[in-house]
C-alpha cells in the first residue's frame, strides 16, 4: 500500500463510522475524485480494505495501521467485527 505523498493536506473528514453505522456505498466499488487521496483511521478494532485495481490487494487494517486510498482507484472495505473509523480527505 502506498504513503500518502508529500505536500499534500487534509481539507475533510467524515464523521465516525461503527460497524452499524457505516455506509452501503462504503462497502461497495467506489473511488476518490482525481487528485483526492484519503486516509482510513481505524480506533478501535478491524477493517478489511480492499483495492480492485489494476489488481485486487486485501490489507487488514488497525489502529496502528491505517490504509491510503489513491486516486481514482476502485476499492470497498469489510467489517470486521466491531470497529470504529472515519476517512479523512487530502489532496
Amino acid at each position: 500500500m502506498k504513503s500518502l505523498p508529500e505536500g499534500v493536506a487534509p481539507y475533510a473528514r467524515t464523521a465516525t463510522f461503527s460497524t452499524r453505522s457505516i455506509p452501503e456505498k462504503l462497502r461497495k466499488s467506489h473511488s476518490t475524485k482525481a487528485g483526492t487521496w484519503a486516509k482510513i483511521v481505524i480506533l478501535e478494532g478491524t477493517l478489511r480494505y480492499r483495492i480492485l485495481e489494476p489488481e485486487i490487494r486485501e490489507f487488514e487494517l488497525s489502529p496502528d495501521h491505517p490504509g491510503v486510498v489513491e486516486p481514482e482507484v476502485s476499492h470497498e472495505v469489510e467489517v470486521m467485527g466491531d470497529v470504529r473509523f472515519y476517512v479523512e480527505f487530502y489532496r
